[in-house]
């Protein structure tokens, strides 16, 4: 499981990726249907996202099998179900109304704001993203508290991810700025924790 820590790594890479651009504001719609009908709105939710989501799944159970905790795991696991299902309404229902906008049906964004952004929408989207920044700091903890060099990549991860995730909301101009820092995080914490934890349960030699 040592090689599935790199996972981590790639996912951070990806989350950068997939926030070098934002969406215009749904108050200009018709800026807002040009965006969400490209290739590259559609393959960044696809490829960074949703495939993403499941790296830092496989990431996080490399990450456990050296910690004593599960906890983090099993958050993350359940974070980033919910977030594919917010991926997956944007990938595929966001286009499909932006297309509609631009062939001229009318009414479109009434619907997106009942769909795309309504209330179901929005609740698991905040709740996935409080989770995630709960899972990431328990996982963060959990390194920490493994050995002394570990305390550093552990805290940075738990910050760095919490903070990519409010920058999304906050300040999205930053956001790929602090993807690109957890995802150097991740890959001091992917490089150190099996070496770390290998030789912290290597017994003693002892003389006869």
């Amino acid at each position: 499981m040592t090689s599935g820590l790199w996972a981590l790594p790639a996912y951070g890479i990806l989350l950068a990726l997939s926030t070098l651009t934002h969406q215009p504001s749904i108050d200009d719609f018709d800026a807002y249907a040009r965006y969400v009908t490209t290739g590259t709105f559609l393959l960044s939710h696809l490829a960074a996202s949703i495939f993403g989501a499941a790296l830092a799944i496989l990431g996080t159970a490399a990450a456990t099998t050296h910690l004593k905790s599960k906890i983090p795991y099993v958050l993350t696991v359940i974070a980033n179900v919910f977030l594919a299902a917010t991926f997956g309404s944007a990938a595929f229902v966001q286009p499909g109304l932006g297309r509609a906008h631009l062939a001229g049906v009318p009414g479109m964004p009434a619907l997106n704001n009942d769909t795309a952004y309504g209330p179901a929408f929005i609740a698991t989207a905040l709740s996935a993203s409080v989770l995630l920044i709960v899972a990431a700091l328990a996982l963060g903890t959990a390194t920490a508290r493994t050995r002394h060099d570990l305390r550093a990549p552990g805290i940075a991860y738990g910050i760095l991810l919490s903070l990519f995730t409010v920058s999304g909301f906050a300040y999205p101009a930053a956001q790929a700025y602090v993807g690109f820092a957890f995802a150097a995080a991740a890959a001091v914490l992917a490089y150190r924790l099996p070496r770390t934890t290998a030789a912290h349960s290597e017994p003693a030699l002892t003389s006869a």
